[in-house]
């Protein structure tokens, strides 16, 4: 596809609060699922990080504890979506499954499109070359099941850009 728009990352300024949020705790669920740290430990450091002020710290503390607390049914939900044993999927796409369940299960204010969009921006940015396409995938399937009617009113293969949260 030749897509006219560019794929710069968006600048730091450019960043919603909320998008901050899910970058936080992105890094705060990866240093979970690899070094098995405490949410209270991760939270601690991470709110000490350069640019967490900046951030919505409520939408953060919900995804990250919330993730945390419910990583088995989040799981759930997702693994059998999946093409591969969840083992074999990277750190980084697990968080970003897990943020884009939770939010599709728990933040009904956030719309479906803007969940997907903003999990495939983070599996672009932090995650590996093709990730996002994974996430992608995964998201919309899920998207599909938790939000039928939300689903069902976007048109098929719709790709607008909507301003994220």
């Amino acid at each position: 596809m030749n897509d006219q728009s560019p794929t710069k990352p968006r600048k730091a300024a450019d960043k919603s609060a909320r998008t901050r949020a899910r970058e936080f705790a992105l890094q705060a669920l990866y240093q979970h699922l690899v070094g098995r740290n405490a949410a209270s430990d991760i939270d601690s450091f991470t709110r000490d990080l350069s640019g967490f002020h900046k951030s919505d710290s409520a939408h953060y503390d919900a995804l990250l504890h919330g993730c945390v607390e419910q990583a088995e049914t989040l799981d759930a939900l997702v693994t059998p979506l999946l093409d591969r044993p969840m083992a074999e999927i990277s750190p980084i796409e697990h968080g970003v499954l897990w943020i884009g369940a939770y939010e599709l299960q728990h933040c009904l204010d956030v719309p479906l499109r803007v969940v997907i969009n903003e999990c495939v921006e983070l599996a672009k940015s932090f995650g590996g070359t093709d990730g996002h396409k994974y996430v992608n995938g995964v998201l919309h399937q899920l998207g599909a099941r938790l939000r039928p009617h939300e689903a069902a009113a976007a048109p098929a293969g719709a790709r607008k850009s909507s301003k994220a949260e």
